[in-house]
């Protein structure tokens, strides 16, 4: 109340009329340039102009009421009569001001920068250039305004030094309180830089698996064939095998044949040379090799293997079903039978077929011959 007084004896009518026009001349003053020149600058911008102006539009969208608000202020304290204590704080609050609204500035360039570091999608790696980018970005803006914060601090007279040093000790043992959090904190950090996977990739994680969605300073989120969303902690996350499918270059694919056992041996040399012709009629596809492999339990088995020059999955399904189709027809037409499930039974001298998983079994035609005779 006594500082109240003062201030109303030590100024007259006049003195706060000019102090209170100074201010809103001031401000109104500040809002209209910026306003006139984010205008400007942004028709020059859509013009085709980038760099430097595109930083210039960001900084003053980012330039708020403070800055206005702290020029009007101290410019009013030059036309008044304050005290001693009252221009110290009035000081003070002029600092914190525009320590406050740099900050803001700092903020809004960093973006920027980050941007258009990390913000290109030429050569294709648009998801890690993303998942760096929103890391940094975190980082970035935890330090910047942690300066911010010690500087007003600074400025308003606190003892920062002793302020960061109890800090530092009472830090050590928050350390040993989250261990695990900040176990995930420096993970994500591996994940950024070392980038063993990245948004938009499809990984197998044990028997989890999911397309990528987000990586985050602690967890993982990859979003499953099922629909469902899949968290993992960082730390976990690379203390795991990751096989990551989305950076395959080919795709090798590896399949059976079976065919009966009275299959002549002559039918049996054709066979490599029919699938070899099946594969090598897809586009895209590689074959490698078709061999006789073994000597099933029920069949003669023959193992394929080729190559899909594109990693696709649906491509690859694609070409699959198109070689089994040709098959189908290419046997068909050599009377080559594919084989299923069988096992053979002696039965008083006789013989009977039976189907896998069946009851009932299918006598041969020299069983039935001997059961009429």
């Amino acid at each position: 109340m006594n500082l109240f007084k003062q201030l109303l004896n030590d100024n007259g009518p006049q003195e706060w009329t000019i102090a209170l026009l100074a201010i809103a001349t001031c401000m109104l003053g500040l809002h209209t340039v910026r306003r006139l020149a984010l205008e400007r600058l942004r028709k020059r911008l859509s013009a085709g102009n980038d760099g430097p102006i595109a930083l210039l539009v960001d900084l003053l969208a980012a330039t708020r009421v403070l800055l206005a608000a702290a020029i009007a202020l101290y410019i009013a304290t030059q036309l008044l009569e304050l005290p001693a204590s009252f221009d110290k704080a009035i000081d003070r609050a002029f600092v914190a001001l525009l320590v406050l609204q740099a900050g803001m500035w700092a903020n809004r360039g960093l973006d920027f920068f980050l941007k258009r570091r990390f913000g290109g999608s030429e050569s294709g790696d648009e998801g890690a250039r993303e998942m760096t980018r929103s890391l940094l970005s975190f980082i970035g803006r935890v330090v910047l305004w942690a300066v911010v914060l010690l500087l007003i601090l600074d400025n308003m007279g606190f003892n920062v030094t002793a302020l960061v040093a109890s800090l530092g000790i009472g830090g050590v043992a928050v350390a040993l309180a989250v261990q695990n959090i900040l176990g995930d904190l420096f993970a994500s950090l591996s994940i950024a830089i070392d980038k063993p996977f990245v948004i938009g990739d499809f990984i197998i994680v044990d028997d989890l698996m999911g397309t990528v969605e987000h990586v985050g300073l602690k967890t993982t989120r990859i979003r499953s064939l099922g629909g469902e969303q899949i968290v993992f902690s960082n730390n976990d996350l690379l203390g795991s095998r990751i096989r990551n499918y989305k950076r395959m270059q080919e795709r090798r694919a590896v399949f059976a044949v079976g065919v009966t056992y009275d299959t002549r041996a002559a039918q049996l040399e054709e066979i490599p040379g029919v699938i070899r012709e099946a594969v090598e009629a897809q586009p895209g596809v590689r074959f490698d090799r078709a061999h006789f492999k073994a000597f099933g339990p029920s069949s003669l088995d023959f193992e394929v293997v080729y190559y899909v020059e594109e990693p696709d999955i649906v491509r690859y399904m694609d070409a699959q079903q198109a070689i089994n189709l040709r098959l189908v027809r290419e046997f068909a037409a050599r009377g080559i039978q594919f084989a299923f499930p069988t096992r053979t039974l002696h039965l008083n001298g006789g013989v009977r077929l039976l189907r896998e998983g069946g009851d009932e079994g299918l006598e041969t035609p020299a069983a039935r011959a001997r059961k009429a005779a």
